[in-house]
């Protein structure tokens, strides 16, 4: 009884550790409409999956030897009553979650800014081998393996990939996207309070893959203006053509990295070299700005 006990207590921790930080534990609000449309599908389909348990189990007992009052009709093949009930109930579980992923894909989809009246903040991303690099162009500055966001206010993501393809992943801010080279994707996400959040590559990539994570640091909005003040000022290293170019070529995971200054449009080259290697775009560039 007792080993019987562990196993289901060592189940339940399993399974509640599935859910935890990730997209049932939603922190902003694209994440938290996706719960509701994972919920409302699990309970539609539970409402004919466990009536077909209950019946199937009612059967058996009900038809089992020892009951003399049940009819046993060897000849009976149809029903038009019963076809009818067979058909109708799973039609309507179509019909009801085609209707809530039609409405909920819409309103949530990637591209469609989010409802607000703080003014969004720009992020651009950029995929490389293996790492992430986020680009603040109004701002001026960059990181790397490092996001950092103000807590109740819009970002607005622009991603692409400097290499292979890969996804962009937040699994409690939501709705993760594909970063392609050549391709410039739109992402709307909001981090509703402040805290630390797990950032990953959803899509294999290579073999860093296992260790493309990021940190994302939803902080107050003084505190943002604070850090990107201080990221400014910190006399640390400017991302030009050679810098990316460096950034691009190095190999495997990347301690995070910050950088007081960005080549201005360089997201815009990344996205305009068309799966030629970025660096070799990135040192043309940098040759520009000297």
């Amino acid at each position: 009884m007792t080993r019987l006990r562990f196993r289901l207590i060592l189940l339940a921790a399993l399974a509640l550790a599935g859910c935890s930080a990730g997209v049932l534990d939603p922190a902003g609000p694209v994440a938290a409409g996706e719960r509701t449309i994972l919920l409302n599908a699990l309970v539609i389909m539970l409402g004919i999956v466990v009536p077909t348990i209950v019946v199937a189990l009612a059967t058996a007992w009900w038809f089992r030897a020892g009951n003399k009052r049940a009819t046993y009709l060897p000849e009976w093949s149809y029903s038009g009553r019963l076809e009818l009930l067979v058909w109708s109930i799973p039609a309507l579980v179509v019909i009801f979650i085609g209707g809530i992923t039609w409405i909920g894909s819409h309103q949530l989809a990637p591209e469609r800014p989010l409802d607000s009246r703080v003014k969004p903040v720009t992020v651009q991303v950029v995929a490389l081998d293996w790492k992430w690099l986020f680009i603040y162009p109004e701002q001026g500055v960059a990181t790397v393996n490092r996001l950092v966001i103000p807590a109740g206010t819009p970002i607005a993501f622009r991603i692409t990939s400097g290499t292979v393809m890969n996804s962009f992943f937040v699994p409690q801010l939501g709705s993760q996207i594909y970063a392609m080279a050549g391709m410039d994707s739109k992402l709307h996400l909001q981090a509703d309070r402040p805290g630390q959040f797990r950032g990953l590559s959803a899509h294999y990539s290579g073999e860093g893959f296992a260790d493309m994570g990021f940190a994302v640091d939803a902080v107050p909005p003084a505190q943002f203006a604070a850090w990107v003040g201080a990221t400014r000022g910190g006399g640390g290293l400017v991302l030009d053509g050679p810098g990316f170019m460096q950034l691009a070529r190095a190999k495997g995971n990347v301690t995070p990295i910050a950088y007081r200054a960005v080549l201005p449009g360089l997201y815009d080259r990344v996205v305009a070299q068309s799966g030629v290697p970025a660096h070799k775009e990135t040192q043309a560039a940098g040759r520009e700005n000297k």
